[in-house]
C-alpha cells in the first residue's frame, strides 16, 4: 500500500502543469490557439525564464487573460506582441526583435567569443616567444664557472 502511495505521489508531481485555467480559456477554438501561440511566445515576467503559458504566477495569469482580450478585440498575434513590447519592453518577449535597442542583447553572445578568443591569442603567443631582454649566451665567467662545476662532476 505504501509503495502504490508513493507510486502515485510520484507521478502527480512528475505530471506536466497546464497553466492556463478552464476560466481564462475563449469558448472559439481558433481564437483560444491562436492566444495560446502567443503566450508561449511572452515570458513570464516572474518566472523570466518561462512563457506565460507554462507559468502559474499571479501576473502570468494577468497576461494569459490580457492576450485573450487582445485577440477577442480583433488583434493579429504582432499586433498582440508589440502591444505587449510597448507595455513591458522587449524583455517581455521570450525572443526579442533585433533592433539598436537589442543589439547588445544579440551581439553579446559573440563579442563574448570574440573577446576570449583574442585573450587566449594574446596569452599563447605571449608563451611562446622568449624574453626579449634576455640574452640567451653566457657570459665568459658563467661559461668558466659551468665549466669548473662540469668538471668537479667527472672527478666525483
Amino acid at each position: 500500500m505504501r509503495r502504490v502511495l508513493l507510486l502515485a505521489l510520484a507521478l502527480l508531481v512528475a505530471a506536466p502543469a497546464f497553466a492556463a485555467n478552464p476560466d481564462e480559456m475563449l469558448s472559439d477554438p481558433a481564437l483560444e490557439a491562436r492566444a495560446r501561440e502567443i503566450s508561449q511566445e511572452v515570458r513570464c515576467l516572474v518566472c523570466q525564464n518561462q512563457s506565460i503559458d507554462a507559468s502559474d504566477a499571479e501576473l502570468a495569469r494577468d497576461l494569459r487573460i490580457l492576450v485573450r482580450e487582445r485577440v477577442s478585440a480583433g488583434d493579429t498575434n504582432e499586433e498582440v506582441l508589440n502591444y505587449l513590447t510597448d507595455r513591458y519592453g522587449a524583455f517581455v518577449r521570450l525572443r526579442p526583435p533585433f533592433t539598436a535597442s537589442t543589439l547588445l542583447l544579440w551581439g553579446a553572445p559573440l563579442l563574448i567569443v570574440i573577446i576570449a578568443l583574442g585573450a587566449g591569442g594574446l596569452y599563447l603567443r605571449s608563451r611562446r616567444q622568449p624574453a626579449a631582454d634576455v640574452d640567451a649566451r653566457l657570459t665568459e665567467a658563467e661559461e668558466a664557472e659551468l665549466a669548473a662545476l662540469l668538471a668537479e662532476r667527472d672527478k666525483g
